[in-house]
């Protein structure tokens, strides 16, 4: 299997979609900046870290650990599903949660929501160094290497189509909550992965809109680890408007490549922890 091809066409998928209903390039919010940042996000990610982590962890796994490539191939299927929900999808999203705490990771992180909407273009957009750093990438890495890569690509595929979905203007979810039968099925679906309408509420610009919870809403594939820390607001409803409240403007430049191109300003870290009124599961 070629997961990366069956990603690219979930993407692309998901690209068709936004542009037949009238959703993508998002016209009158999207700026040429936007452009400039999605696609040198895009091309850092797919072809310098992922390649550079997956190289580094099989080069210094024969050099050191030898012995440690393969030894879990023998593990049971669902052992290894919880491995990497454990190891790549939970320490993601405590790096995500961290990522909003931490002044010199939100200077990393902080392309990914400026964007003043939500669209498949956001999936990737992030600071060159922001997936570097991420932890549940080295560590699923080094799961493959240690004998995980037997059901990594079908985990990779699920997680992207989820994440993808999540990010993407089309708002699958909407389809279910406009029926208020399928309700049962929506309060576990929505308690269990990402959606549109709890993605975006992490993406909203106001958190006066009784949506928004930028504080939390921070799960990948899985949304059951804000249910299970605390940090999940649901509304089944989505924000008006999309963006970083309260911060100054940097350049595409600096939201690309910081530090490099100079420090983020007015950059303030949001408290780990959300409000108390946004916590609803």
């Amino acid at each position: 299997m070629n997961e990366k091809l069956v990603v690219l066409c979930v993407f692309l998928g998901f690209v068709a979609l936004e542009v037949l209903t009238g959703r993508f390039p998002n016209r009158g919010a999207s700026k040429k900046r936007d452009w400039i940042i999605e696609a040198l996000s895009m091309i850092a990610i797919t072809v310098i870290t992922i390649p550079l982590v997956l190289a580094a962890v099989h080069t210094l796994g024969d050099r050191f650990f030898p012995a440690a490539q393969g030894m879990l191939a023998d593990l049971p299927v669902p052992a290894m599903v919880v491995l990497l929900l454990v190891g790549d999808d939970m320490v993601q999203y405590w790096w995500h949660r961290t990522s909003h705490a931490v002044p010199f990771l939100y200077n990393l992180h902080r392309a990914h929501h400026s964007a003043s909407y939500m669209s498949v273009r956001v999936v990737y957009r992030n600071n060159i160094f922001y997936y570097l750093f991420m932890p549940s990438l080295w560590i699923s890495s080094v799961l493959v290497y240690m004998g995980l890569g037997v059901i990594y690509p079908a985990y990779l595929i699920i997680k992207m189509a989820v994440i993808i979905g999540a990010h993407s203007s089309v708002r699958w979810d909407e389809a279910l909550i406009k029926r208020p039968w399928l309700s049962p099925l929506l309060w576990i679906v929505e308690r269990t992965i990402s959606t549109p309408s709890t993605h975006f509420a992490h993406h909203g610009l106001h958190k006066e809109d009784g949506v928004t919870n930028y504080k939390g809403n921070y799960g990948n594939l899985l949304f059951f680890w804000d249910v299970l820390f605390g940090t999940a607001h649901i509304t089944r409803r989505y924000p008006k408007e999309y963006g970083i409240e309260g911060l100054e403007p940097v350049s595409w430049k600096q939201e690309v490549a910081w530090p490099l191109a100079g420090a983020g300003n007015g950059v303030k870290a949001a408290s780990p922890l959300p409000d108390a009124d946004t916590q609803e599961a």
